[in-house]
């Protein structure tokens, strides 16, 4: 089997954008590229690494743990599956819950207990650090690693404010009319490679330009860095590609 990107698209539900993006950063790579266009094309085994990085991305895991994990060479399918099935247990089952209180709420009676979505929370969480445990093998995860094992409750809420809020200038410059080449703009990005080199991992052009793209392809990304003004995220991407280039 092989398939044209727009017809491995249309299988898989994910958009040739995100798939562009997937190809970029190492997590999905095509089967093939024809040399003289460019094309790529897709086969069976590239449906597989697909249905594993969904069954991943249905339990909430960022694409950077996603790729931590599957590229591990200790990686263990089976077992993955194994605890992948576990956690979508205890989602199956909180959804039985709500559509039991709607049920409930139809007949007039009021139910609070079937929000409460701690066990798959508690297990997800515990699931993802054991997997990066035993399967995370990157440099950039070691570093993280190492570098955050110190990090206070304080410590990360101080980090990450620190990231909003360079985050929040771009807003504010778009809004004020700058475009993503402006020297202004240019410098935030470099502002920001260097507070994640800094209290992160080392943020190489390579890797801004992965998370630039993130930011775009990710709707929880895209969602956060938007909350500053409309469009923020897309200007940042456009400010991160111009300045790897």
């Amino acid at each position: 089997m092989k398939m044209h990107i727009k017809e491995f698209a249309e299988l898989t539900g994910v958009s040739v954008r995100t798939l562009h993006y997937y190809d970029e950063i190492g997590l999905l790579k095509p089967a093939s590229v024809e040399e003289h266009n460019g094309y790529r094309f897709y086969d069976e085994k590239s449906v597989e690494r697909m249905q594993e990085i969904l069954f991943y991305r249905e339990l909430d895991f960022e694409l950077k743990s996603i790729s931590e994990i599957l590229s591990s060479p200790n990686y263990d399918k089976r077992q993955a599956l194994s605890d992948q099935k576990r956690l979508l247990i205890l989602k199956k089952e909180r959804l039985e819950r709500l559509i039991g209180a709607i049920d409930l709420a139809e007949k007039g009676t009021v139910t609070m207990n079937a929000f409460d979505n701690t066990d798959y929370e508690t297990a997800r969480k515990q699931y993802e650090a054991e997997a990066k445990q035993k399967w995370g093998d990157t440099d950039a995860y070691k570093e993280h690693e190492k570098k955050t094992a110190g990090y206070t409750k304080d410590k990360w809420q101080q980090v990450n404010d620190a990231l909003n809020a360079v985050l929040a200038k771009f807003g504010e410059r778009k809004n004020d009319g700058y475009t993503p080449d402006a020297s202004e703009i240019q410098a935030l990005v470099k502002e920001l490679q260097n507070h994640i080199t800094e209290n992160y991992y080392t943020c190489t052009d390579q890797i801004l330009a992965c998370l630039g793209q993130m930011y775009v392809a990710d709707e929880r990304f895209k969602n956060n860095i938007d909350k500053n003004a409309s469009g923020t995220a897309e200007f940042v991407a456009k400010a991160i590609e111009i300045y790897c280039k």
